[in-house]
């Protein structure tokens, strides 16, 4: 069945606002579908204004016509990737002290439930929080944080009843399953314990949806007593706080997409003064773990021109920049992208040429070994675990078409043992499938990484249909890891692809560079050309693809939807930040003093307006013969606002020289991450695979 489209589509009053900045006047008629209290929106959806959610019901309901008669294609996806999904699932326990950690579902339920049980003695399971008791009569939960005290005796963690990411911070008793008094509003969802195991630290959001400020809180006090030992003056920069593997420092982060400065507090001293580590430098980041045994901390950071980063040491009595040594000078082209220190090893986690290897130091002898694999795409990273004192480090494996593996890895003996294999209940043969990893030549002569899967026996004439995703943004890299969803495209027919474009760092940090600020440009044309050549040599043909997205992706979405309508049968756009102009001229949103080191600040300087109202897609829209398009919102998104992508649509639909498909639906329960349940969002997945099933021709 095709989308069904009702005879008449929304269509948005114009109400033109004018700003003039450097010179430039613009116009924007639907500037009013901006609410203007939004910041109490974020807490109270029902203040939005009438006029604005009038219009917003009208764009789902017409959504919901057109997809009307893909209703029994939407349940059988629905209930085909739910099936592919153990759901009395729990992860591999983590042992710290006496006991083993662990979440698990079950059948039915839709949230984790947080569990521990004895470690050396007959396992009595222990539901420590249950998501779903928690969850029950709400619209909206989602649990943020969760942390075990140092004693095993409490367990701090938050929820968000609304999807704008304002966490209540909780401490329940574990023994009696009760939650103390302890109740603090407006978090950021995290705690980090102090070793007296009455004080942790946690981070406030302000009225602008802004983390700036570390309080200390003591067990049994108001939240209005709370001391703050952090506040952070620059709008540009966020905050964080967490503790180091050893569990000996408490560090306090602050940093913006290119800077860092960290402090620290004894966790043994809560009450001290936070201890700066190393005064920030425009473009310089630092991450630090701490080496006990050897009493100094091991830094991973860029300075000193080490673009794709370095390993250095520094006293802990002393870790000032005076005193950084380079410990694993820096390998142009290695990009060294997480660490952990143990007791006696260091682990960390580097990428080469697209793929992932981990690295286990001795540090004893500061001998060295790799633990890798030889499939052509894949995903590998390690988990930190709970104990400090260990020789085993856990890390997780896959690839686009070999489920999840978890394993245990014997840092001296370098034995690995298998824990966990991702099940999949309604049964998966790898050999059913391939994986590849091919080049695109772009604009400029690059060559761009693309990961693709596909069925076995797939026919690469150029008649299957293309699913193309990208995201390519803030230096974060797609992992080629293994998902239970795209199988319910690749098994019909699709070509699933993934364009590793500039804006991630999955050729280096310079790759990062190479998408940002004025030389964002390559992000779209790098997506272009990666479509291009999957036409070109007969993976799919052009006009056979839907590109697809989310946040900064989604801005790419509308973007390569101005550039090149033609090469595209349809495009999904998930709360896509389209209205980039717009948004970087408004201070007062959440985002924007942050981002401007990542798409450039129009309000001092005209290069940088010039810059991306070339490029944004708002700013863009023209006549022109669009592709299919669906766009999706979250009401209290405090990331990418739900007006981004309602204005995007309004003026699409103005605009559009075609007659295809253009839909808009906003979850009005719901902010960035969309539905909360873990089956509620697989909907979401089936109505988007719906919608790409529907523009090609095989609904």
């Amino acid at each position: 069945m095709p989308l069904a489209l009702p005879a008449a589509a929304p269509i948005a009053d114009k109400k033109p606002v004018t700003d003039t900045r450097h010179g430039i006047t613009r116009s924007d008629p639907y500037d009013w579908l901006r609410d203007p209290d939004w910041q109490t929106l974020m807490k109270d959806p029902s203040v939005l204004q009438p006029d604005i959610r009038s219009y917003l019901e009208s764009e789902n309901a017409y959504a919901d016509g057109a997809f009307e008669p893909l209703t029994d294609l939407r349940e059988t996806l629905f209930e085909e990737i739910k099936a592919r999904i153990k759901e009395d699932d729990s992860s591999v326990p983590a042992p710290h002290g006496d006991w083993l950690y662990y979440s698990k579902y079950e059948t039915g339920g839709q949230h984790p439930l947080f569990c521990r049980k004895p470690r050396s003695r007959a396992p009595e399971e222990t539901i420590i929080l249950d998501g779903n008791t928690e969850a029950e009569g709400e619209a909206y939960f989602k649990i943020g944080g969760a942390a075990r005290s140092p004693n095993d005796t409490l367990f701090a963690w938050s929820a968000d009843l609304k999807g704008s990411e304002y966490f209540t911070l909780k401490v329940r008793d574990i023994e009696s399953g009760k939650d103390l008094t302890d109740s603090i509003p407006d978090t950021s969802g995290g705690a980090a314990w102090a070793l007296d195991n009455k004080t942790f630290f946690y981070v406030r959001v302000d009225e602008n949806h802004r983390p700036g400020k570390v309080f200390r809180h003591t067990l049994g006090q108001a939240p209005s007593e709370d001391v703050c030992v952090y506040e952070e003056t620059d709008p540009g920069f966020f905050v964080g706080v967490g503790t180091v593997q050893s569990g000996r420092y408490i560090i306090i982060s602050a940093h913006d997409h290119q800077t860092s400065e960290s402090y620290l507090i004894d966790a043994a001293a809560p009450d001290t003064t936070p201890q700066l580590v190393a005064a920030r430098e425009p473009g310089v980041e630092y991450d630090l773990e701490h080496d006990a045994p050897r009493d100094r901390f091991l830094i991973v950071t860029n300075a000193d021109e080490a673009e794709d980063f370095k390993l250095v040491e520094a006293p802990a009595s002393s870790p000032d920049r005076a005193n950084w040594k380079d410990v694993l000078p820096h390998r142009s082209g290695t990009l060294l992208l997480d660490h952990c220190a143990y007791h006696n090893f260091h682990v960390r986690l580097e990428r080469e040429d697209g793929l992932n290897r981990i690295i286990v130091r001795v540090l004893d002898d500061n001998s060295e070994h790799a633990i890798s694999f030889e499939e052509d795409a894949y995903d590998l990273g390690f988990m930190s675990g709970l104990e400090y004192d260990t020789r085993e480090v856990r890390f997780a494996y896959s690839s686009m078409t070999t489920p999840e593996q978890i394993f245990d890895y014997d840092m001296g003996t370098r034995d690995r043992t298998l824990l966990k294999e991702q099940e999949v209940p309604s049964g998966h043969i790898a050999g059913d499938y391939v994986t590849e990893r091919i080049f695109a030549t772009a604009k400029d002569g690059t060559q761009v990484p693309i990961s693709l899967v596909y069925r076995a026996g797939t026919l690469l004439d150029g008649s299957a249909p293309c699913l193309l995703y990208g995201y390519g943004a803030y230096g974060i890299s797609m992992p080629a890891s293994f998902s239970v969803s795209r199988l319910s495209l690749v098994d019909r027919g699709f070509i699933y692809a993934i364009a590793h474009i500039r804006g991630g760092k999955e050729r280096g940090y310079g790759w990062y560079k190479d998408g940002k600020l004025d030389r964002k440009i390559n992000t779209f044309t790098d997506f272009i050309a990666a479509g291009e050549h999957l036409a070109a040599e007969g993976y799919t043909s052009r006009g056979n693809i839907t590109a697809h997205g989310g946040s900064a992706g989604g801005m790419l979405m509308g973007a390569v939807a101005n550039l090149a309508p033609n090469l595209f049968k349809g495009i999904v756009a998930e709360v896509a930040f389209v209205d980039v102009l717009n948004t970087m001229l408004d201070d007062t949103l959440p985002l924007t003093p942050p981002e401007w080191l990542e798409w450039g600040n129009p309000i001092e300087d005209k290069s940088a307006y010039e810059a991306i109202a070339a490029y944004s897609p708002y700013d863009n829209v023209a006549q022109l013969p669009y592709p299919n398009i669906l766009a999706l919102a979250g009401l209290t998104d405090p990331r990418v606002t739900y007006w981004e992508p309602a204005k995007w649509i309004a003026k699409l639909r103005a605009h559009s020289t075609s007659d295809n498909a253009i839909l808009f639906k906003t979850n009005m329960d719901a902010g960035h991450g969309g539905a909360a349940g873990r089956f509620e969002r697989l909907k979401e997945t089936a109505l988007v695979y719906a919608f790409a099933l529907a523009v090609h021709g095989l609904a």
